[in-house]
């Protein structure tokens, strides 16, 4: 614990996220290659426990294009963002969109800043958006029930 000595050993702990199953392949292979090596440079050796945790979100085009086509209707042009750009959470919706389709989408709470966006101890939330929210599921889900059979 102390600054002047070299401890025996070391732990590096990260989170490596990445927007496709592809790049997050190629990133386990990197960074175990790179970690080995820089390690041997030194004449040490590394162990590297890589865990994946949430695998890459990917929503479905027609669920999606559904989603988007309801809050279009719903709220306007005004209140949707067209192409929301691409962000790396952890997402448990993930696991399930590997097995089902679906589509993951956000609906806002405000303007984030600093001191009051999610996952700040700070955050507050706008229970305005609470029934807007309520709102567009239930619109969501009757368009959704209205289609036709598969």
């Amino acid at each position: 614990q102390a600054a002047n000595v070299i401890p025996a050993t070391a732990t590096l702990t990260l989170s490596v996220r990445a927007l496709t199953a592809a790049v997050r392949a190629r990133l386990e292979q990197r960074i175990t290659e790179l970690v080995t090596a820089q390690a041997a440079s030194f004449g040490a050796r590394a162990e590297i426990d890589y865990q994946h945790g949430y695998p890459v979100l990917v929503n479905h085009p027609a669920e999606t294009e559904l989603a988007r086509a309801v809050a279009l209707e719903w709220a306007g042009e005004s209140r949707v963002i067209p192409t929301l750009r691409p962000f790396t959470a952890s997402e448990d919706f993930a696991f399930m969109l590997e097995k089902c389709p679906g589509s993951y989408i956000s609906i806002g709470n405000g303007p984030a800043t600093p001191d009051n966006s999610l996952h700040n101890p700070g955050y507050d939330f706008n229970d305005d958006s609470l029934s807007l929210g309520a709102t567009y599921w239930v619109k969501l889900v009757e368009r959704f029930l209205a289609r036709p059979a598969v």
